[in-house]
């Protein structure tokens, strides 16, 4: 059971590292990024920046909830968006090993999920940890 709890605890740190860092790089404006939000939703370059910013915000916030209390829906959205940021660059015509090199990007959130059980109903949605 302690190698479990130790197990989490990596997880955690490493989900939050993730997106924390991912938030401030879009706080910062990352152009690749913009120019994707753009070439996939036809958003002008104003209203890519206030949806790039909405998204660091976000990713920080998950972050912090990730490391502090880690409320299961927030850990599968991590899971899902880590995976939607990591598919996108194919997608918009990178490499596909851009979209391997990423695969920790939702895994991590995803072995964090299972470690903290896997929500059998949507209620369990809204449980922490392993209650």
């Amino acid at each position: 059971m302690r190698n479990y709890k130790i197990v989490e605890w990596i997880l955690r740190i490493a989900v939050f590292g993730e997106f924390v860092g991912h938030g401030v790089f879009a706080l910062l404006g990352k152009k690749d990024w913009l120019n994707w939000i753009s070439q996939l939703t036809g958003a002008s370059d104003v209203l890519a920046v206030q949806l790039l910013t909405l998204i660091g915000i976000s990713d920080i916030l998950v972050g912090f909830i990730v490391l502090i209390k880690p409320i299961r829906i927030v850990v599968l959205w991590a899971a899902v968006w880590g995976f939607w940021t990591a598919i996108i660059r194919p997608i918009v015509g990178e490499p596909i090993w851009d979209f391997v090199e990423r695969w920790a990007n939702w895994g991590a959130p995803l072995a964090l999920l299972f470690i903290l059980g896997f929500p059998k109903s949507l209620k369990d949605l809204w449980k922490l940890g392993k209650d």
